[in-house]
Protein backbone atom coordinates (compact mmCIF):
# COMPACT_ATOMS: atom_id res chain seq x y z
CA UNK A 1 0.00 0.00 0.00
CA UNK A 2 1.73 3.06 -0.92
CA UNK A 3 -0.76 5.93 0.53
CA UNK A 4 0.63 8.91 2.45
CA UNK A 5 -0.98 11.28 4.72
CA UNK A 6 -0.08 14.82 3.55
CA UNK A 7 -2.09 16.81 6.90
CA UNK A 8 -4.40 16.21 9.36
CA UNK A 9 -5.90 18.40 12.11
CA UNK A 10 -8.36 17.46 15.38
CA UNK A 11 -10.70 19.70 17.19
CA UNK A 12 -12.12 18.34 20.34
CA UNK A 13 -12.80 19.33 23.39
CA UNK A 14 -8.68 18.64 24.40
CA UNK A 15 -7.81 21.15 21.84
CA UNK A 16 -9.27 23.55 19.25
CA UNK A 17 -6.55 22.30 16.45
CA UNK A 18 -3.76 20.01 16.95
CA UNK A 19 -1.01 22.26 18.59
CA UNK A 20 -3.66 22.79 21.33
CA UNK A 21 -4.29 18.89 21.42
CA UNK A 22 -0.68 18.21 21.69
CA UNK A 23 0.14 20.45 24.31
CA UNK A 24 -3.53 19.08 26.30
CA UNK A 25 -1.46 15.24 25.77
CA UNK A 26 2.24 16.86 27.29
CA UNK A 27 0.62 18.34 30.14
CA UNK A 28 -1.64 15.82 31.35
CA UNK A 29 -4.87 18.25 30.62
CA UNK A 30 -8.24 16.57 30.22
CA UNK A 31 -10.93 19.01 28.08
CA UNK A 32 -13.76 16.85 30.17
CA UNK A 33 -16.07 18.93 32.82
CA UNK A 34 -19.47 18.43 34.74
CA UNK A 35 -22.64 18.03 32.28
CA UNK A 36 -23.61 21.01 31.04
CA UNK A 37 -25.75 20.53 28.16
CA UNK A 38 -29.32 22.18 27.97
CA UNK A 39 -32.00 20.02 29.41
CA UNK A 40 -30.27 17.47 30.45
CA UNK A 41 -29.23 16.48 34.25
CA UNK A 42 -27.87 13.75 33.56
CA UNK A 43 -24.96 13.33 36.50
CA UNK A 44 -21.46 12.58 34.50
CA UNK A 45 -18.94 13.95 32.70
CA UNK A 46 -18.57 14.98 28.86
CA UNK A 47 -16.57 16.13 26.54
CA UNK A 48 -17.75 19.72 24.71
CA UNK A 49 -16.06 21.74 21.98
CA UNK A 50 -17.04 25.64 23.81
CA UNK A 51 -15.98 27.50 20.34
CA UNK A 52 -19.14 26.09 18.74
CA UNK A 53 -21.00 27.96 19.86
CA UNK A 54 -19.45 30.91 18.10
CA UNK A 55 -19.87 29.59 14.55
CA UNK A 56 -23.50 30.97 14.18
CA UNK A 57 -23.23 32.13 10.21
CA UNK A 58 -24.12 28.90 8.49
CA UNK A 59 -27.22 29.82 7.35
CA UNK A 60 -28.86 26.84 5.34
CA UNK A 61 -26.46 24.56 6.88
CA UNK A 62 -27.05 25.61 10.25
CA UNK A 63 -26.40 22.77 12.95
CA UNK A 64 -24.22 22.10 15.91
CA UNK A 65 -22.52 19.37 13.81
CA UNK A 66 -22.15 21.20 11.01
CA UNK A 67 -20.57 23.89 12.78
CA UNK A 68 -18.22 21.68 14.45
CA UNK A 69 -16.68 20.49 11.27
CA UNK A 70 -16.20 23.72 9.88
CA UNK A 71 -14.59 24.86 13.13
CA UNK A 72 -12.42 21.79 12.48
CA UNK A 73 -11.38 22.65 9.16
CA UNK A 74 -10.56 26.23 9.30
CA UNK A 75 -7.72 24.90 12.01
CA UNK A 76 -3.94 24.92 10.79
CA UNK A 77 -2.99 24.64 6.54
CA UNK A 78 -6.46 22.16 5.32
CA UNK A 79 -7.83 24.69 3.21
CA UNK A 80 -4.90 25.50 2.20
CA UNK A 81 -3.55 21.73 1.43
CA UNK A 82 -7.04 21.58 -0.28
CA UNK A 83 -6.69 24.62 -2.42
CA UNK A 84 -3.57 23.44 -3.80
CA UNK A 85 -5.01 19.94 -4.57
CA UNK A 86 -8.02 21.30 -6.01
CA UNK A 87 -5.83 23.81 -8.31
CA UNK A 88 -3.32 20.62 -9.57
CA UNK A 89 -6.40 17.85 -10.21
CA UNK A 90 -9.41 19.52 -10.77
CA UNK A 91 -11.73 19.54 -7.88
CA UNK A 92 -13.59 16.75 -8.97
CA UNK A 93 -10.85 14.35 -8.86
CA UNK A 94 -10.79 15.09 -4.99
CA UNK A 95 -12.82 12.88 -2.66
CA UNK A 96 -14.69 13.21 0.06
CA UNK A 97 -15.47 10.34 2.95
CA UNK A 98 -16.97 11.19 6.03
CA UNK A 99 -17.63 9.37 9.61
CA UNK A 100 -19.91 10.36 11.95
CA UNK A 101 -22.98 8.10 13.75
CA UNK A 102 -25.29 11.50 14.91
CA UNK A 103 -24.47 13.42 11.52
CA UNK A 104 -27.27 16.71 12.48
CA UNK A 105 -29.30 15.10 14.55
CA UNK A 106 -28.80 17.79 17.23
CA UNK A 107 -30.79 20.03 14.55
CA UNK A 108 -33.51 17.89 14.89
CA UNK A 109 -33.86 17.69 18.14
CA UNK A 110 -33.83 21.60 18.06
CA UNK A 111 -36.41 21.89 15.50
CA UNK A 112 -38.99 19.38 17.22
CA UNK A 113 -38.77 21.42 20.21
CA UNK A 114 -39.87 24.60 18.52
CA UNK A 115 -42.78 23.83 16.17
CA UNK A 116 -45.20 26.69 15.11
CA UNK A 117 -48.55 26.82 16.46
CA UNK A 118 -49.64 24.48 13.96
CA UNK A 119 -47.54 21.87 14.79
CA UNK A 120 -45.17 22.27 11.49
CA UNK A 121 -41.48 22.97 11.12
CA UNK A 122 -40.67 26.42 11.40
CA UNK A 123 -38.99 28.16 7.88
CA UNK A 124 -35.28 27.93 9.52
CA UNK A 125 -35.16 24.53 10.20
CA UNK A 126 -36.89 22.96 7.16
CA UNK A 127 -32.87 21.66 6.36
CA UNK A 128 -33.76 18.56 3.65
CA UNK A 129 -29.42 18.48 3.80
CA UNK A 130 -29.18 19.12 6.99
CA UNK A 131 -31.81 16.69 8.11
CA UNK A 132 -29.77 13.79 6.30
CA UNK A 133 -27.64 10.62 7.56
CA UNK A 134 -25.64 11.88 4.63
CA UNK A 135 -25.32 15.86 6.25
CA UNK A 136 -21.95 15.36 6.69
CA UNK A 137 -20.60 14.73 3.62
CA UNK A 138 -22.62 17.45 1.79
CA UNK A 139 -21.85 20.28 4.37
CA UNK A 140 -18.03 19.56 3.81
CA UNK A 141 -18.44 19.61 0.28
CA UNK A 142 -20.42 22.70 0.41
CA UNK A 143 -17.95 24.43 2.52
CA UNK A 144 -14.44 23.39 0.95
CA UNK A 145 -15.85 23.60 -2.61
CA UNK A 146 -14.60 20.08 -3.58
CA UNK A 147 -17.42 18.36 -5.96
CA UNK A 148 -15.75 14.99 -6.36
CA UNK A 149 -17.46 11.54 -5.11
CA UNK A 150 -18.72 12.12 -1.38
CA UNK A 151 -19.55 9.41 1.35
CA UNK A 152 -20.75 9.26 4.75
CA UNK A 153 -19.69 6.15 6.39
CA UNK A 154 -22.23 5.56 9.82
CA UNK A 155 -20.86 2.45 11.59
CA UNK A 156 -20.66 3.83 15.22
CA UNK A 157 -17.83 4.24 17.14
CA UNK A 158 -15.52 2.66 14.31
CA UNK A 159 -16.89 5.46 10.97
CA UNK A 160 -14.29 8.15 10.86
CA UNK A 161 -11.47 5.12 11.29
CA UNK A 162 -13.21 3.31 8.26
CA UNK A 163 -12.60 6.07 6.15
CA UNK A 164 -8.84 5.65 5.84
CA UNK A 165 -9.70 2.40 4.33
CA UNK A 166 -12.42 3.48 1.95
CA UNK A 167 -10.14 6.65 1.11
CA UNK A 168 -7.28 4.41 0.25
CA UNK A 169 -9.19 2.02 -2.29
CA UNK A 170 -10.54 4.91 -3.94
CA UNK A 171 -6.83 6.03 -4.10
CA UNK A 172 -5.90 2.60 -5.40
CA UNK A 173 -8.58 2.26 -7.71
CA UNK A 174 -7.96 5.45 -9.37
CA UNK A 175 -10.78 6.95 -9.00
CA UNK A 176 -9.75 9.69 -7.26
CA UNK A 177 -6.24 11.66 -6.66
CA UNK A 178 -6.58 13.07 -3.24
CA UNK A 179 -9.06 12.31 -0.66
CA UNK A 180 -10.53 14.34 2.51
CA UNK A 181 -11.07 12.11 5.26
CA UNK A 182 -12.64 12.79 8.56
CA UNK A 183 -15.12 12.54 11.11
CA UNK A 184 -17.69 14.63 13.40
CA UNK A 185 -20.18 14.24 16.46
CA UNK A 186 -21.73 16.41 18.58
CA UNK A 187 -23.12 16.29 21.61
CA UNK A 188 -26.94 16.09 21.42
CA UNK A 189 -29.63 14.63 24.08
CA UNK A 190 -30.95 11.47 22.09
CA UNK A 191 -26.86 10.83 22.46
CA UNK A 192 -26.42 11.41 25.94
CA UNK A 193 -29.56 10.05 26.98
CA UNK A 194 -29.60 7.02 25.18
CA UNK A 195 -26.12 5.72 26.75
CA UNK A 196 -27.30 6.89 29.90
CA UNK A 197 -30.61 4.16 29.39
CA UNK A 198 -27.87 1.29 28.12
CA UNK A 199 -26.53 2.34 32.35
CA UNK A 200 -23.19 3.10 30.58
CA UNK A 201 -21.98 6.53 31.47
CA UNK A 202 -19.94 7.20 34.36
CA UNK A 203 -20.68 10.21 37.16
CA UNK A 204 -16.50 10.37 37.15
CA UNK A 205 -13.90 10.81 34.82
CA UNK A 206 -13.40 7.51 32.92
CA UNK A 207 -11.01 5.29 33.74
CA UNK A 208 -10.01 3.25 31.19
CA UNK A 209 -8.59 -0.31 31.60
CA UNK A 210 -8.82 0.60 35.45
CA UNK A 211 -9.96 -2.15 37.87
CA UNK A 212 -12.13 0.43 39.58
CA UNK A 213 -14.02 1.60 36.16
CA UNK A 214 -17.47 2.26 35.74
CA UNK A 215 -18.10 3.76 32.59
CA UNK A 216 -17.69 6.25 29.91
CA UNK A 217 -17.65 9.70 29.20
CA UNK A 218 -18.92 11.39 25.80
CA UNK A 219 -17.28 13.82 23.95
CA UNK A 220 -17.83 15.85 20.88
CA UNK A 221 -14.93 16.47 17.67
CA UNK A 222 -14.28 16.73 14.59
CA UNK A 223 -10.82 15.92 12.60
CA UNK A 224 -9.36 15.63 8.75
CA UNK A 225 -6.31 14.00 7.39
CA UNK A 226 -5.74 14.49 3.28
CA UNK A 227 -4.32 11.77 1.49
CA UNK A 228 -2.41 10.63 -1.75
CA UNK A 229 -0.84 8.25 -3.43
CA UNK A 230 2.99 8.27 -1.93
CA UNK A 231 5.49 9.77 -4.83
CA UNK A 232 2.15 12.44 -5.81
CA UNK A 233 2.12 14.30 -2.96
CA UNK A 234 3.90 18.65 -2.86
CA UNK A 235 3.90 18.45 1.08
CA UNK A 236 4.74 15.51 3.17
CA UNK A 237 4.60 14.69 7.10
CA UNK A 238 6.38 11.10 6.50
CA UNK A 239 3.82 8.97 7.65
CA UNK A 240 1.68 6.68 5.20
CA UNK A 241 -0.99 4.45 5.78
CA UNK A 242 0.51 0.74 6.19
CA UNK A 243 -2.73 -1.22 6.87
CA UNK A 244 -6.06 -1.17 7.73
CA UNK A 245 -8.43 -3.79 8.76
CA UNK A 246 -12.37 -4.03 8.99
CA UNK A 247 -14.79 -6.45 10.23
CA UNK A 248 -18.42 -6.79 11.35
CA UNK A 249 -18.86 -9.55 13.72
CA UNK A 250 -22.64 -8.62 14.34
CA UNK A 251 -22.84 -10.35 17.35
CA UNK A 252 -25.06 -7.83 19.47
CA UNK A 253 -26.39 -4.51 18.72
CA UNK A 254 -24.06 -2.92 21.36
CA UNK A 255 -22.17 -5.77 23.24
CA UNK A 256 -18.98 -6.78 21.43
CA UNK A 257 -18.45 -10.66 20.73
CA UNK A 258 -17.80 -11.95 24.06
CA UNK A 259 -14.23 -13.66 22.49
CA UNK A 260 -13.42 -10.33 20.13
CA UNK A 261 -13.95 -12.29 17.33
CA UNK A 262 -14.64 -9.28 14.84
CA UNK A 263 -11.90 -7.22 16.97
CA UNK A 264 -9.20 -10.17 16.39
CA UNK A 265 -9.69 -9.87 12.62
CA UNK A 266 -9.37 -6.47 12.12
CA UNK A 267 -6.26 -6.20 13.94
CA UNK A 268 -4.76 -9.33 11.84
CA UNK A 269 -5.69 -8.38 9.05
CA UNK A 270 -3.97 -4.67 9.39
CA UNK A 271 -1.13 -6.27 10.24
CA UNK A 272 -1.28 -8.53 7.14
CA UNK A 273 -2.06 -5.93 4.62
CA UNK A 274 0.98 -4.12 6.11
CA UNK A 275 3.28 -7.35 5.73
CA UNK A 276 3.95 -6.53 9.63
CA UNK A 277 4.45 -8.67 12.32
CA UNK A 278 2.78 -8.03 15.89
CA UNK A 279 6.59 -7.55 17.36
CA UNK A 280 7.32 -4.72 15.28
CA UNK A 281 4.12 -2.44 16.51
CA UNK A 282 5.47 -0.24 19.07
CA UNK A 283 2.54 1.57 20.07
CA UNK A 284 -1.14 0.94 20.06
CA UNK A 285 -3.95 3.31 20.95
CA UNK A 286 -6.54 1.36 22.22
CA UNK A 287 -10.54 1.59 21.95
CA UNK A 288 -10.41 1.64 25.52
CA UNK A 289 -13.75 3.40 26.29
CA UNK A 290 -13.75 2.66 29.76
CA UNK A 291 -16.74 0.47 29.79
CA UNK A 292 -15.93 -2.89 31.60
CA UNK A 293 -16.82 -5.16 28.63
CA UNK A 294 -15.20 -3.54 26.04
CA UNK A 295 -11.79 -3.37 27.73
CA UNK A 296 -11.86 -6.32 29.21
CA UNK A 297 -12.70 -7.81 25.59
CA UNK A 298 -9.58 -5.46 24.06
CA UNK A 299 -7.02 -5.88 26.91
CA UNK A 300 -7.43 -9.47 26.81
CA UNK A 301 -7.02 -9.52 22.88
CA UNK A 302 -4.00 -7.75 23.05
CA UNK A 303 -2.10 -9.47 24.95
CA UNK A 304 -2.39 -12.56 23.18
CA UNK A 305 -1.73 -11.32 20.01
CA UNK A 306 1.05 -8.98 20.73
CA UNK A 307 4.17 -8.96 22.49
CA UNK A 308 4.61 -6.99 26.22
CA UNK A 309 7.17 -4.71 23.98
CA UNK A 310 4.48 -2.99 22.48
CA UNK A 311 3.24 0.68 24.71
CA UNK A 312 -0.51 0.58 24.83
CA UNK A 313 -3.07 3.26 25.84
CA UNK A 314 -6.56 4.72 25.82
CA UNK A 315 -6.77 8.42 25.39
CA UNK A 316 -10.31 8.97 25.74
CA UNK A 317 -10.09 10.42 29.17
CA UNK A 318 -8.37 13.40 27.33
CA UNK A 319 -11.51 14.44 25.35
CA UNK A 320 -14.53 11.69 26.03
CA UNK A 321 -15.74 8.71 23.51
CA UNK A 322 -16.43 11.13 20.81
CA UNK A 323 -18.81 8.54 18.73
CA UNK A 324 -18.42 8.95 15.10
CA UNK A 325 -15.00 11.37 15.26
CA UNK A 326 -13.33 8.76 17.81
CA UNK A 327 -12.16 6.80 14.65
CA UNK A 328 -10.25 9.81 13.10
CA UNK A 329 -9.50 11.65 16.43
CA UNK A 330 -7.55 8.74 17.87
CA UNK A 331 -6.18 7.99 14.40
CA UNK A 332 -4.31 11.67 14.78
CA UNK A 333 -3.23 11.03 17.64
CA UNK A 334 -1.27 7.71 16.68
CA UNK A 335 0.54 9.01 13.61
CA UNK A 336 1.19 12.24 15.27
CA UNK A 337 3.34 9.80 17.54
CA UNK A 338 5.42 9.17 14.65
CA UNK A 339 6.21 12.81 14.30
CA UNK A 340 6.28 14.08 17.74
CA UNK A 341 8.03 10.98 19.53
CA UNK A 342 5.73 11.53 22.31
CA UNK A 343 3.34 8.44 23.34
CA UNK A 344 0.56 9.79 25.64
CA UNK A 345 -0.22 7.37 28.45
CA UNK A 346 -3.46 6.24 29.39
CA UNK A 347 -4.91 9.43 32.02
CA UNK A 348 -6.64 7.96 35.64
CA UNK A 349 -5.13 4.95 35.29
CA UNK A 350 -4.63 3.32 38.49
CA UNK A 351 -4.83 -0.25 39.04
CA UNK A 352 -5.00 -2.25 35.75
CA UNK A 353 -8.10 -4.67 35.63
CA UNK A 354 -6.57 -7.90 37.49
CA UNK A 355 -7.52 -10.17 34.51
CA UNK A 356 -5.33 -8.42 32.12
CA UNK A 357 -2.00 -8.77 31.43
CA UNK A 358 -0.42 -6.25 29.12
CA UNK A 359 2.15 -3.21 28.62
CA UNK A 360 -0.31 -0.29 29.38
CA UNK A 361 0.53 2.56 32.18
CA UNK A 362 -0.78 6.30 33.05
CA UNK A 363 2.80 7.69 32.49
CA UNK A 364 3.18 9.79 28.87
CA UNK A 365 6.47 8.96 27.26
CA UNK A 366 8.92 9.59 24.63
CA UNK A 367 9.43 7.33 22.00
CA UNK A 368 10.80 7.17 18.61
CA UNK A 369 8.44 4.71 16.55
CA UNK A 370 8.36 3.04 13.27
CA UNK A 371 5.41 1.24 13.32
CA UNK A 372 1.92 2.42 14.89
CA UNK A 373 -1.59 0.98 15.33
CA UNK A 374 -4.95 2.12 16.41
CA UNK A 375 -8.38 0.25 17.53
CA UNK A 376 -11.99 1.47 16.96
CA UNK A 377 -14.57 -0.79 17.47
CA UNK A 378 -18.34 0.01 17.38
CA UNK A 379 -21.92 -0.76 18.32
CA UNK A 380 -23.16 -3.98 15.98
CA UNK A 381 -20.11 -5.43 16.16
CA UNK A 382 -18.56 -2.80 13.47
CA UNK A 383 -14.28 -2.91 13.58
CA UNK A 384 -11.88 -0.79 12.21
CA UNK A 385 -8.04 -1.43 12.85
CA UNK A 386 -5.65 1.39 11.44
CA UNK A 387 -1.69 0.94 11.16
CA UNK A 388 0.74 3.40 10.31
CA UNK A 389 4.25 3.90 9.69
CA UNK A 390 6.69 6.11 8.66
CA UNK A 391 7.66 7.08 5.01
CA UNK A 392 11.24 5.28 4.04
Amino acid sequence: MDIEIIDYESCSAAGLNLNALRESLKQDKSGLVKNNLPHSDIDTWIGKVKEIDEVSDLKQWQSRNNALAALGLEQGELKKTLSKLVKQYGSSRVGIVMGSSTSSIDRTETAYTDLDDNGALKPQYRQSLVHNPHAPSLFVAHYTGIDGPALTINTACSSSAKVFATGARWLEYGIVDAVLVGGVDTLCLSVLHGFNSLQLLSKNPCKPFDQNRDGINLGEASGFAILQRTGEADSHTGIRLAGYGESSDAYHMSHPHPDGLGARLSMTQALTRAKLSPDAIEYINLHGTSSRANDMIEGQLIADLFPRSTICSSTKAWMGHTLGAAGITEAIITMDALRTQFIPGSKNLETLDETLDFTIQAASQSKSCQHVMTNSFGFGGNNCTLLFSKVN
